[in-house]
């Protein structure tokens, strides 16, 4: 079976066999957990809506999120091409749609992964 042809189902039996490894403690638990309840009920995030941007439902399915299973399929190559095509695709067409700064911003989500992916390979030399 390829990763192309794992459904929502394969992906929770793999993480029920497997599950995530513990996290080491680092006494900032209620101070994170604290700032992701604040974020979620702060007055410029609208809870009520979805986030088209940063977290757009259709993505979701079980506990993995697409761009996660996206980025272990490939070479970090392949990976930061994917990026930077999305990048450049949003880019293209924001002026077309009717959706121009969801669009952008979907640009500038591409363009940040696509920055933190080639930060994080740079401190390694």
């Amino acid at each position: 079976m390829s990763i192309n042809d794992a459904t929502r189902f394969d992906w929770d039996r793999l993480r029920e066999a497997h599950p995530p490894l513990e996290i080491e403690k680092t006494g900032l638990e209620p101070w994170a957990t604290m700032a992701e309840e604040e974020a979620a009920h702060s007055s410029w995030d609208n809870a009520a809506e979805e986030d088209v941007v940063n977290n757009p439902e259709h993505y979701n399915t079980g506990t993995i999120e697409c761009i996660e299973a996206i980025e272990e399929s490939m070479s970090s190559v392949a990976y930061k091409g994917y990026l930077k095509g999305n990048a450049m695709k949003y880019l293209w067409r924001y002026d077309y749609k009717g959706k121009q700064v969801e669009d952008l911003q979907k640009c500038q989500w591409y363009l940040g992964r696509l920055t933190q992916v080639v930060i994080f390979e740079n401190e390694g030399e």
